[in-house]
């Protein structure tokens, strides 16, 4: 290190500093930068950001797991570190695990600026907008750009625990791997990151988007709630007039967020459309966020003749047949559910239909959903059959799995209800006319279970119960 590190007495100090460092660093950068733009830079104008990295040390006593002992090490210290970015915009997520790891350790906590570059492209973003073609070209060779050696998901996926390394990581990702992510989010949402909530739906419908706006409004005009953020970052207060026009040309996967009062949860919804390689992509980038749950709502296709057009499906298990996560999940590593949530989606759902505890069995269905990644799944159903028969599966998408599968991955708890929307091994498909009445009929009131399930895991959050030791493996981050 080039810098001293700080012991910082409370977590609030920590991240106090964090703050101010990273703040310094990106003025470093930018106005490095500016004298490239403008002039041309000095041989000893060198001088780039770097990321503040935070350690923490904890007495080997007292640490759960001593990992050094397999590999034939002992130490009087367990050290955890991490570089981080933006943190202003996890001053939360940094205030309640740094708090939660003094309250159960005496730890020490370290800031300090580590040897890591900030990437150019990642402390501003459009730098290079204005750049004659010359100088733009030339960026490589003054600034850094982003390493994608490093850029991975290497702790996530448990490859750090043979690294051999003294220093345990702190978190789950790393500063770069924060970064990419964040751009990404606003490349394919179109809002940033600051508006998501800590509780997220996934849909595949755009149905439920335009139900949840119109819920998003009247809580906002009922002033239960701050405001609606709309793609472009377009804001609706308590005076009902958005802040911006709608944005010209929809992103790929837009996401709006309620941002509620009263201590109730704000909730985030993004329509990821149709297919796996959606899925996979935009959780692999809100993962960062660290959010206390996904949801996925949204229609299935139901494959056992006792289901009926507009019962709910409640996923107990997942046939994985989308393949997108098998390189890094193969998909021999069994989906556990997780208690908490699917207790909350029951309840909801009996809560919000008002059906009797004796009747609740014959409108929600729970076992296996599989996800398919090919949409036209039942022109080769003969090559099928005999796999949905051997996997007891009673629905079927191209979503599910796949946003349950990265939950797994990245430790965050998640869940499915789908909608049964047709029944196409029993003659019922899904037609223009009949999805009309369907939908006008259930997206309503399964948006509304979605959102109740939401409060009920909520209560969860706050009592610590609902980040299930079961998404945890050993050698794992401090940070959840």
């Amino acid at each position: 290190m080039t810098t001293e590190a700080t012991l910082c007495a409370t977590p609030a100090e920590a991240v106090a500093l964090l703050e101010k460092l990273y703040t310094e660093q990106i003025e470093i950068t930018a106005a490095r930068f500016g004298r490239y733009a403008t002039t041309k830079l000095a041989d000893d104008d060198r001088a780039q950001g770097r990321y503040p990295q935070i350690s923490v040390e904890i007495p080997a006593d007292q640490a759960t797991e001593t990992s050094h002992l397999a590999s034939g090490q002992l130490s009087d210290v367990n050290c955890y570190r991490t570089t981080v970015t933006e943190p202003g915009l996890y001053r939360t997520y940094f205030l309640d695990q740094l708090s939660r790891i003094a309250e159960t350790f005496t730890a020490k906590i370290w800031v300090e600026l580590s040897d890591t570059p900030i990437p150019l492209a990642f402390a501003l973003e459009d730098a290079s907008a204005g750049l004659e073609r010359a100088k733009k070209e030339k960026l490589p060779n003054y600034f850094h750009t982003p390493n994608l050696v490093k850029t991975n998901d290497e702790i996530v996926d448990g490859g750090q625990i043979f690294a051999g390394e003294e220093t345990s990581a702190l978190a789950l990702f790393t500063a770069e791997r924060v970064d990419y992510s964040l751009h990404r989010i606003r490349h394919y949402c179109a809002t940033d990151p600051v508006h998501f909530q800590p509780f997220i739906l996934f849909t595949n419908y755009q149905r439920y988007v335009d139900e949840f706006i119109e819920y998003g409004l009247e809580e906002v005009a009922a002033g239960n709630a701050e405001m609606l953020v709309e793609p472009g970052n377009r804001m609706t207060r308590s005076d009902g007039k958005p802040s911006i026009p709608p944005i010209a040309k929809p992103p790929q996967m837009p996401a709006y967020h309620l941002v509620r009062k009263g201590g109730r949860p704000g909730v985030t919804i993004v329509n990821i459309g149709v297919g796996p390689s959606n899925a996979k992509t935009i959780t692999d980038h809100l993962a960062v966020l660290r959010p206390h749950v996904w949801l996925m709502i949204g229609h299935c296709g139901a494959l056992r003749r006792t289901q009926r057009l507009g019962d709910y499906v409640l996923a107990h298990a997942y046939l994985r047949d989308d393949n997108v996560l098998d390189d890094v999940l193969p998909p021999s590593i069994p989906l556990p559910t997780i208690a908490e949530v699917q207790l909350a989606l029951t309840r909801a759902v009996q809560e919000e239909t008002g059906i009797d505890q004796s009747e609740l069995k014959q409108h929600l269905r729970t076992g296996t959903v599989v996800t398919t990644s090919d949409r036209n799944w039942e022109l080769r159903f003969e090559q099928i059959a005999k796999r949905l028969n051997q996997s007891r599966a009673i629905a079927i998408d191209m979503e599910s799995a796949t946003v349950a599968a990265n939950g797994y991955r990245y430790r965050v708890p998640y869940g499915t209800l789908l909608c049964a929307s047709d029944k196409p091994l029993h003659g019922e498909i899904k037609l223009p006319g009949m999805a009309d009445a369907f939908y006008q009929e259930r997206v309503g009131q399964h948006l509304a279970i979605g959102l109740r399930t939401i409060d009920l895991l909520a209560k969860e959050a706050d009592a610590g119960t609902l980040h299930s030791r079961k998404l945890r493996s050993f050698g794992e981050p401090l940070f959840r």
